[in-house]
């Protein structure tokens, strides 16, 4: 069935250029050839962005920059792509390496774009906030300040972690949107009887893990519960913590989620959704463009349930463009910067890659899906600074901490650690 698209309301959402897919393959470097009709007096930046969801993604976004290119005659964008994992290992040591590329799409938070930061590989947009008048919304912006005060880039879309669920399966099967985890037990065994995969989890890269997680502990501890826990003013061993990777855990034994999930890709995983093969999909909001495009059934979306409600929907923000310190054109990467952020491209942004942005946009008439309308709904919540939102925890926290997270995780889904110990190894990691 074509999932049909309807008028978006007129709200003032905003949007970044964020490109938060991440892909497990290894591939080499997507780096666009000039063009030969190039003048050889035009400058080229080289524009870094982490894989897209889709080949096609990718092409709408080339064709976006050749508009960028017909407005500012002169400037060359040689856009470039590489798999979050790769980029997330090798990053630092490229802006190292006197071969830098020019602007960079990546995460806010001190373990992203706040670590690269610190080390003095971003260029300070401090100023060119207030002279060039970007309008990020405030939340936003500070979390793409370093503790010093510098800021050092655009932060990405405003993101949520939830469920989708096949709601054309749901309907078939008689089953309704969870109220509890008991509710979302009842889900996983009507769906498994029925031959389904309960969950598509993945987790061979094992940020994934970090985001289920997340998702499962903001339900049960509510968002000053969350906040207490990365703030340090509680500890990771609590019981709260301990029975969030339990859940997991528990879920694993029951046959509800993928089998062996750790060696289950984050594409393979998506692609057991997208095809019906599973009934739900514990993912973040940028995969809406993904499920648009690749399944013949109508999704919905719901916060990951608490043990005694409904739960919340955890929040965070994607990767969005850098400027990167060694750059010797400052100022034409200022004019892509620029380009990314004007309501014009928040409008196309919304229309074309299905995402959420932190500044003002104008979308009335703007023809989306009904699950982005949905998405949407609860996004401005959270832009609003309404509503009850947890964290995705690994934007927040340190490398050392994150590190203990998703190989937690993965100990949890193949059987090499208890809960106790995982919360342990966090609690550690957090003092560090």
């Amino acid at each position: 069935m074509k999932i049909s698209k309807i008028a978006a309301p007129a709200v003032a959402v905003g949007l970044v250029l964020t490109l938060i897919g991440c892909t497990g393959q290894v591939a080499p470097d997507d780096t666009q050839a000039p063009d030969d009709n190039q003048s050889s007096g035009d400058v080229t930046i080289r524009y870094l962005v982490e894989e897209l969801e889709d080949a096609e993604a990718e092409a709408r976004l080339r064709d976006r920059l050749d508009e960028f290119e017909a407005q500012n005659p002169g400037i060359v964008v040689d856009l470039q792509t590489l798999p979050f994992d790769t980029m997330r290992t090798i990053l630092q040591t490229q802006l190292r390496s006197g071969d830098a590329p020019d602007v960079i799409n990546w995460g806010s938070g001190p373990s992203f774009g706040g670590a690269l930061a610190d080390a003095g590989l971003l260029y300070d947009l401090t100023e060119a906030y207030e002279e060039r008048g970007w309008e990020v919304y405030d939340f936003a912006k500070d979390r793409a300040t370093t503790e010093a005060g510098v800021v050092y880039g655009i932060p990405g879309e405003m993101e949520t972690l939830g469920v989708f669920y096949n709601r054309d399966l749901f309907e078939e099967l008689g089953l309704e949107e969870p109220q509890s985890i008991a509710d979302l037990e009842e889900i996983a065994e009507a769906t498994k009887a029925a031959g389904y995969i309960p969950f598509a989890i993945s987790n061979q890269e094992g940020w994934q893990g970090g985001h289920q997680l997340s998702m499962a502990l903001s339900s049960a501890v509510g968002s000053a519960g969350v906040n207490d826990l990365v703030d340090g003013n509680s500890d990771w061993t609590s019981s709260d913590v301990e029975d969030a990777v339990a859940l997991w855990d528990r879920f694993d034994e029951a046959g509800y989620l993928t089998p062996f999930p750790t060696s289950v890709s984050y594409d393979s995983g998506n692609a057991l959704f997208f095809t019906g093969e599973a009934a739900m999909l514990p993912m973040g909001s940028w995969i809406v463009d993904g499920i648009v495009a690749n399944a013949d059934f109508e999704a919905g979306y719901f916060p990951f349930p608490a043990p005694d409600g409904q739960g919340i929907f955890a929040a965070g923000l994607g990767s969005g463009p850098m400027i990167t310190a060694e750059t010797q054109y400052p100022e034409e990467a200022l004019k892509l910067i620029d380009f990314l952020v004007s309501p014009e491209h928040g409008r196309w942004m919304v229309e074309n890659l299905d995402v959420i942005p932190p500044f003002p946009a104008d979308l009335t008439g703007v023809e989306i899906s009904p699950l982005l309308a949905q998405v949407l709904a609860d996004v401005e919540q959270f832009g609003a600074g309404e509503g009850d939102f947890g964290l995705n925890i690994d934007v927040l926290m340190t490398d050392a901490f994150n590190e203990a997270m998703f190989d937690g995780m993965q100990a949890i889904y193949s059987d090499q650690a208890t809960a106790a110990e995982v919360a342990a190894s966090l609690e550690a990691a957090s003092q560090q």
